[in-house]
């Protein structure tokens, strides 16, 4: 059996987790509606976004192109941490939230909150890499050694590179397991690969291409992993099924708009359209969660 990978690191997340979702979440109620219309105004939070400054100068366009094609006023809600948007969500004092996989799949494991619409990010997966002089030809070559990752609880970053290892067949761990592995953030992963403190870096594709490919010390990937779920806007209960079928054909008959008021800032989102969202989509990062001991959020 897989151990637990970096458990202090893991069970220190989880705990934070667990303390957004017990602490209280301070929202006002918005304007009600009957089944079928959508509300006066719908409350939207982002998981990995926690302050109205950082919403408003990230999200604006977004929120605003998103009101248009509803036709109805979308606010922003700034939380804590992911575990105040899952009990917000299930108080229903957010009516939307984006979300990251595997902020989905967190907020999912303790809630009813309907997937609505997925966001397609082209190009959105992970690889593992190894500087140009390294032997290192396949992961198998990496047992015993070390790699960088990003983030506890990055979809591209840190699950999406754990998967890669686990089907090669490496026990992923902090000392004792196959290949040890560092969590250090993106600066941090990225400067312990070129300092050459780790053997491997794995991460997101795109952080690959505009970080690790310099001429001055080229690094070479190993391993590819499949496209990574895509992010995902989730209703809470306090949305009906009609109201959800309507936001659904509204957003799909202006994705255009929508899709290009979210990336003037966020430019993963250049390429993106929308898609009905399936939760058996997301079954990738629950495997990976099995994997690492965090059963509570596996299918």
């Amino acid at each position: 059996m897989l151990q637990k990978l970096k458990r202090r690191q893991v069970s220190l997340w989880i705990a934070l987790f667990l303390a957004g979702c017990s602490s209280s979440v301070n929202l006002s109620g918005g304007n009600r509606s009957t089944a079928s219309d959508l509300p006066e105004t719908l409350r939207l939070a982002v998981t990995d976004v926690f302050g109205l400054e950082e919403l408003e100068a990230e999200y604006e366009p977004f929120r605003a192109a998103l009101a248009a094609a509803l036709g109805t006023a979308v606010e922003f809600v700034p939380i804590e941490n992911v575990g105040a948007a899952t009990i917000a969500l299930q108080q229903g004092n957010i009516d939307l939230a984006l979300a990251g996989p595997s902020e989905y799949v967190q907020i999912r494991a303790r809630t009813n909150a309907t997937p609505i619409l997925s966001i397609t990010r082209p190009g959105y997966y992970s690889v593992i890499a190894v500087p140009e002089p390294s032997n290192t030809k396949t992961l198998a070559d990496l047992k015993g050694q070390s790699i960088a990752l990003s983030d506890i609880g990055s979809t591209s970053g840190h699950l999406g590179p754990l998967y890669l290892l686990i089907q090669a067949g490496l026990q992923p761990g902090d000392d004792i397991d196959d290949i040890k592995v560092q969590m250090l953030g993106d600066d941090g992963s990225v400067a312990a690969a070129k300092s050459g403190e780790v053997t491997a870096w794995g991460g997101s594709a795109t952080d690959f291409n505009e970080l690790l490919q310099s001429e001055a010390q080229p690094f070479r990937i190993v391993a590819q992993g499949e496209p990574l779920p895509s992010d995902i806007i989730v209703g809470s209960s306090s949305i009906t099924p009609e109201q959800i079928v309507i936001i659904q054909e509204k957003m799909l008959a202006a994705q255009a708009e929508i899709v290009a008021g979210i990336a003037v800032h966020q430019s993963k989102y250049k390429e993106s359209s929308f898609k009905t969202a399936q939760d058996s989509d997301y079954d990738l990062i629950r495997r990976v969660y099995a994997a690492i001991g965090e059963g509570e959020f596996a299918p």
